[in-house]
């Protein structure tokens, strides 16, 4: 049982720094307004895709996991 707490307790910990780096790192990296995004507004609506903001959190998510993973 050893091992989960300290699983979930470092999952915390990367939930929290991912948080605050969204919430306050939100002033300087524009997530969801990068260029490359789709933005598309229309007669009778909008379409918001964030291509680059997905995949920029994916590759930020695949080094986390690979550094925890060894």
């Amino acid at each position: 049982m050893g091992d989960i707490g300290k699983t979930m307790i470092y999952l915390g910990l990367v939930l929290l720094v991912i948080g605050c780096v969204i919430h306050f790192g939100g002033r300087f990296i524009p997530f969801g307004r990068l260029p490359g995004d789709i933005n598309i507004v229309g007669e009778n609506g909008s379409f918001h895709f964030p291509v680059v903001t997905c995949i920029l959190i994916s590759i930020v998510l695949s080094v986390i996991a690979n550094i925890f993973s060894r």
